[in-house]
């Protein structure tokens, strides 16, 4: 039988009572149905156990409910046994797992893995539940089992803790119309359960699970024991589906569950299957082994321990021998139930074990010398103490309670542990309803289980309630004293609990052991009876509330009030908070939308706000619970007027959709009937419209709109005119559509992968309020978008995330009214989600001086999509945490200065990326920096390009920079032919690391030599820059014909006077006929000062004219000769003179060497040589004799002769031998010089390195030493 549940109560409201020992004769028992197969051909083993002090408890069992009228059996009395512990036999016996069977459940969990399921309709009107046993894990002793681990079920798979509950009869299936039925087969044969459902009103086939116990779906198991068919017939439309078990095994045995769904209807049939051993002779006496017993006796059943806790003598069985297990083969499983208990068979679950198990002698407890009782009880509030007897002291431990384990810790007092020799405690201080539990220690392997239940004392009333007599409207306070602080208690009135919600009249306080139920403003409801109801007891106490005698202060009023102006009637009466009935002619007068009545204190008012034809008449106030009345007689005129209030549309607002039939009827009333006319604006709306037009009628006048459209939303004024006056009114027609698309979403902000996005409501919004916003987001280069919100957004903005950083996005936005979802919004401009970038690289100082310190580093390896918008410097002083930004603004470069150092001071820096996502992570240098400056000697760095002439033209600007070197700031001074430079013609501008010269537009007089000076304390360095203005030249002197002869004519000439500062590299000749004076060139850049013109035409006279050149160009003018040369006709021929030519052809020869060059680390640096050959030879450039091929550190020219290797940024890797070789096919030659590469440290970074002064000043000497000879 299920184990007792301490808070289960008994038949007559009274809860459990526990003792030590009772004599008390138990009810008669119900009729219970067994499902039993034939026991196994073993003795019946007999059983030792001791009797310990029994526990007696007395629990009902709720009848079962049976149709068809049958009478319900009384409830009964079950005495349980609380502790039994068998030694020599149990149910060990051990399932082995098979496809079709559930595994063996946890005791621990067991009672969370039996869930029941719903149970099948009974057969007959007679037929009571059957009793269907989960059994729990053989392996586990049965002395050990809790109520946590092992499961009865009532009907099919009911909880223990549900027994005590009616169980209502299910309703007959609704989709199930056969339905599997239970069966018993012998080990090795197959046997099929048929379930059919009818199709005739499902559209789809319902689905079916085929489950064994409670929770194994079978589906998963199918194989060659277990096939499951399904299959239709379209002639009966009905679906049948089949489970076969094929070649069954012992442990198929149990409970079988089927279900059926289809959308929201279920349906469900469970059923046994029973699997049966071979027949054997059997000579066990059914009776006696199954028999409980007091005691425990050798004959007692498997299960047998209620002798554990009632003591009970045992009776004589009068029973004339009978085979029941005859009987039980013939008869149906639902009929074992009662054969059992008609043959005094009371042991349920033994029988069951003993029936379906085969019998293994239980091992003696290695572990355990004496275990733990089955059962304790303790009331609340108190201390139990747990005992159990080792016999191996040295073995580990270990509590638990529902299955998880106690740990003792030092600041706990709620489990105590203590040992005397091979005994282990547990003491359970203060012991309270969470202690109600099931409790095992585990020793090694072996484990034992027992229950501990807390007996909560009933709550009883100390202080009664006492009658209280009062009037209404005062205050009512009711209070009562009970035993126990904290207590459940209940208030009631007239035996119905009374509501004390947040809005109810009544409140309940409690304080300690005092609780009160508090009425502010009584009323004469309230009398009656009230009691508060505790688990100990109930106290009772009458309310009595009586009425004021009524004193009238003002009476009511005869009114006349115009038709269609409020109505306003009022009284005052004492006492107050009197309510009261308002009657018209008789007629109860109910509040609503156009009647306000209204009570506050002494005052009654009755409100009609638009008073009518029918509000006139005697009007009567009546107060509750009095016999007075105060009455007023109210006459009512009847001008003109329109009832606007029966429409119920708000603030006279009709609204309609666009494109739909618009009819509004408006009531309206005057005697005689009025002339009614319709207006919107100035225009008058005529009956015989076409789409707008309005109708009148004896009672109402209305307005149809057949289509309506937006340009119809607009203020309606109605004018009604009869002899008694003239009313008017205005209806307001709203049209309304879908909103228009909102304005173009605006991106603000922008994160690594979200944004923020707002926009501007759209300018039309359809008539309706904007509920909220769809928003959509798509790829730049996509074309489908995607929602961002299932739910309206209420707001402007939004904030889209889960992007791609430097992926290109586009957003949209919908508006949604009342109406619908309004168009999209123009896309977006495309934005990119950003990310900070990584910190920068190569942090370094750069210079310092006594206040200053520069900084220099590279930029962030990693920048991301959103750039670099500049640089964050940031110092603090060593030893603190104080870091002070130095820049305000940023700074794009990779280079800063941070000034204001106090002197020798040490600092750390550190530098942050600054971008559009915000700062990076700051690269910090991991040395302090001393704030000292020290001394450099001046240095000239004289650029390349100027250590030549510099030339320019006439108005070109001339900007030079002239860097240095030196510490600290060199004083910097200019000289020209040894004059001062005139700071009106020639702009000089210093700074800390370069000289600048600059001459806005040039002129020749600006040409000559610079010279710069560059002064350190006393160390100085001096450097020479020519600069030369060129400008156009003159057109040559004294241009004369000198002979003309056949068809030519020789000229001569003299230089140009004016050459534009600059050598003439060339003379351009031109000739023009004397007819035309068109002139033609005949050759360009000439170099000589004499020239013969040839193939002229005999006969035509010519003039002659020629420009000087420069590098600037050809001069402004040129020079003509005075006189013309006329070509004549000669009868002489004139013989050529034969000329051998010249042979130009030579070897390549180097007629400029190269030399051996020092460069700077980091500065561009040339290689020169001129070489001579003819045919043109091919030029090849060599490293250590390697030739330089599509190298991109190297860059190769040729120009008239002249070969030039630059080499970009060197290092010193580049240094080495570098030549040049020349090819033709007349011979080679090749020229070699040396090239090192210096690293180019100055003297305040050698300091910074921690380098030695000795070997500063050798390094510094040689690196003077070298550059003196390239001055």
């Amino acid at each position: 039988m299920p184990e007792p549940t301490k808070k289960d109560e008994m038949s007559n409201g009274e809860k459990e009572s526990v003792a030590p020992d009772s004599s008390e004769v138990p009810m008669p028992t119900p009729e219970i149905s067994l499902e039993v197969s034939p026991p196994p051909p073993e003795q019946p083993v007999e059983t030792e156990g001791k009797d310990p002090q029994p526990i007696e408890v007395i629990k009902p069992v709720q009848p079962e409910p049976v149709e068809n009228g049958s009478k319900e059996p009384e409830p009964e009395a079950v005495v349980v046994g609380a502790k039994e512990q068998v030694e020599s036999v149990n149910s060990e016996v051990k399932e082995a797992p098979s496809p079709c069977s559930p595994p063996p459940p946890d005791k621990d969990d067991d009672a969370t893995t039996n869930t029941p399921s719903p149970p099948p309709p009974p057969e007959d009107a007679n037929t009571v539940k059957k009793l269907s046993i989960e059994l729990p894990n053989d392996s586990v002793h049965v002395s050990a089992m809790g109520r946590k681990d092992s499961v009865w079920s009532l009907g099919e798979g009911q909880a223990p803790e549900d027994l005590d509950k009616p169980v209502d009869t299910p309703p007959l299936s609704s989709l199930l119309i056969e339905r599997p039925q239970g069966g018993s087969i012998t080990v090795g044969g197959d046997i099929s359960f048929v379930a059919k459902v009818e199709a005739q009103d499902l559209l789809r086939k319902p689905t079916i699970k085929w489950f064994k116990g409670k929770w194994m779906d079978l589906a998963s198991k199918t194989g060659k024991h277990l096939q499951l068919k399904e299959t239709f017939d379209r002639r009966t439309k009905i679906h049948t589906f089949e489970m076969h078990i094929i070649k069954a095994k012992d442990n198929y045995a149990g409970n079988y569950r089927c279900e059926v769904t289809y959308k929201d209807k279920f349906d469900s049939c469970s059923f046994d299957l029973e699997v049966k051993e071979l027949e054997q002779s059997q000579s066990v006496d059914i009776r006696s082994a199954f028999k409980r017993s007091s005691e425990g006796h050798e004959d007692a059943g498997d299960l047998d321990f209620s002798g554990l806790l009632k003591h009970r003598e045992p009776k004589q069985d009068e029973t004339p021998e009978v085979d029941v297990w005859e009987i039980l083969k013939s008869a149906r499983p639902d009929q074992y139930e009662k054969i059992a208990f008609e043959y005094g068979i009371t042991d349920l679950r033994g029988l069951l074990k003993r029936l379906k198990k085969t019998k293994k002698e239980e091992k003696k407890s290695e572990a355990f010398a004496k275990k733990l009782d089955p059962a304790y009880q303790v009331d609340k509030g108190g201390k139990i103490r747990l005992v159990v007897d080792l016999a191996d002291p040295t073995v580990e431990l270990k509590w638990y309670k529902n299955g998880q384990e106690i740990r003792p810790t030092p600041n706990q007092r709620k489990f105590i542990f203590e040992q005397k020799g091979t005994q282990r405690i547990m003491v359970i201080n203060n012991c309270g309803l969470n202690d109600d539990a099931a409790y095992s220690v585990a020793a090694g392997e072996e484990k034992c289980t027992t229950e501990l239940f807390v007996k909560e004392l009933p709550v009883k009333i100390t202080k009664e309630i006492e009658a209280v007599k009062t009037t209404v409207n005062e205050r009512i306070e009711l209070a009562c004293e009970v035993s126990e602080e904290g207590a459940q208690v209940k208030w009631c009135k007239n035996g119905v609990e009374v509501p004390t919600g947040p809005r109810s009249r009544y409140r309940v306080k409690s304080e300690g052991l005092k609780h009160w139920l508090i009425i502010d403003d009584a009323s004469k409801e309230d009398t009656g009876t009230f009691s508060l109801m505790a688990s100990g007891g109930t106290s009772e106490a009458k309310v009595q509330v009586e009425l004021k005698p009524l004193k009238i202060i003002q009476d009511l009023q005869d009114m006349t009030v115009l038709l269609g102006q409020p109505l306003k009637m009022h009284c005052e009466i004492f006492p107050g908070n009197v309510p009261g009935r308002w009657y018209r002619n008789g007629q109860l007068i109910q509040s609503n939308d156009r009647i306000n009545i209204l009570q506050r204190a002494k005052n009654h008012r009755l409100e009609i706000v638009n008073s009518t034809i029918h509000d006139a008449g005697d009007y009567t106030f009546v107060p509750e619970g009095y016999s007075q009345s105060l009455c007023a007689k109210v006459h009512i005129v009847d001008p003109p007027r329109v009832h606007l209030e029966s429409l119920n549309f708000p603030d006279n607002t009709v609204t309609i959709v666009a494109g739909n039939k618009l009819r509004v009827e408006i009531p309206i009333s005057g005697e005689p009937a009025p002339r009614v006319v319709w207006m919107k604006g100035e225009r008058v709306i005529l009956d015989s419209g076409h789409r707008v037009r309005a109708e009148t009628f004896s009672d109402h006048t209305s307005l149809t709109i057949d289509i309506a459209e937006k340009e119809d939303t607009g203020n309606y004024k109605i004018v009604l005119q009869n002899e008694a006056g003239e009313a008017g009114a205005s209806i307001k027609v709203k049209v309304v559509d879908i909103p228009d698309p909102p304005e173009v979403p605006l991106v603000t902000e922008v994160g690594g992968d979200w944004c923020s996005m707002t926009w501007e409501p759209p300018i039309y919004d359809g008539g309706s309020p904007i509920l909220g916003y769809f928003i959509e987001r798509k790829k730049k280069q996509s074309s489908r978008w995607m929602r961002l919100n299932f739910d309206l957004n209420k707001e402007t903005t939004f904030e889209p995330k889960k992007m791609i950083e430097g992926v290109p996005y586009e957003v949209r936005v919908f508006a949604v009214n009342a109406i619908g979802v309004s168009k999209p919004s123009e896309p977006s401009k495309a934005f990119v989600p950003l990310a900070v970038t990584s910190e920068p690289t190569m942090l370094v100082v750069d210079d310092v001086t006594d206040t200053t310190v520069t900084m220099k580093w590279r930029p962030p390896d990693t920048i991301g999509a959103a750039g670099l918008d500049g640089y964050l410097v940031e110092y603090c002083i060593e030893g603190t945490d104080d870091w002070r930004v130095t820049n305000k603004e940023l700074t794009e470069k990779t280079k800063y200065t941070i000034t204001g150092l106090p002197p020798e001071a040490k600092i750390l820096v550190r530098v942050r990326a600054i971008n559009a996502a915000g700062a990076s992570t700051p690269r910090t240098l991991q040395h302090s920096i001393l704030v000292k400056e020290v001394i450099e000697p001046p240095k000239i760095r004289i650029p390349r390009h100027l250590r030549q002439t510099y030339t320019r033209k006439v108005g070109e600007a001339v900007n030079l920079v002239i860097p240095f070197m030196g510490k600290p700031r060199p004083k910097v001074s200019w000289l020209k032919e040894g004059q001062t430079v005139d700071p009106t013609q020639v702009t000089i501008r210093n700074t800390d690391c370069d000289s600048i010269i600059f001459i806005r537009k040039a002129e020749r007089k600006h040409s000559g030599k610079y010279d710069m000076k560059v002064e350190v304390e006393n160390h100085v360095d001096t450097a020479i820059v020519d600069i030369q203005i060129v400008d156009l030249p003159g057109p040559p002197q004294c241009v004369k014909i000198d002979e003309v002869w056949g068809g030519n004519v020789a000229l001569d000439w003299t230089p140009p006077k004016d050459n534009g500062n600059a050598a003439i590299t060339g003379y351009t000749i031109q000739k023009a006929d004397k007819k035309t004076m068109e002139w033609y060139t005949c050759i360009e850049h000439y170099h000589r000062t004499c020239i013969t013109i040839t193939e002229l035409v005999v006969g035509n006279e010519y003039y002659f004219r020629i420009y000087s050149e420069n590098m600037v160009g050809l001069s402004e003018g040129a020079t003509q000769t005075k006189d013309s040369a006329l070509i004549v006709k000669e009868g002489m021929q004139l013989k050529n003179p034969e000329y051998i030519d010249h042979d130009f052809k030579e070897p390549p020869k180097f007629t400029q060497p190269l030399i051996n060059t020092f460069a700077i680390a980091g500065y561009n640096a040339t290689l020169n040589c001129s070489v001579r050959a003819n045919p043109r030879p091919k030029v090849i450039w060599m490293k250590n004799k390697i030739a330089i091929i599509d190298d991109p550190r190297y860059r190769m020219f040729s120009n008239q002769g002249v070969c030039t290797l630059e080499i970009r940024k060197p290092s010193p890797y580049d240094g080495g031998m570098y030549s040049c070789k020349a090819i033709n096919y007349l011979g080679d030659a090749l020229v070699e010089c040396k090239l090192e590469v210096k690293g180019g440290f100055t003297f305040s970074e050698l300091m910074q390195r921690g380098v030695p002064l000795h070997l500063i000043d050798k390094y510094m000497s040689e690196t003077k030493a070298v550059e003196q000879p390239e001055k």
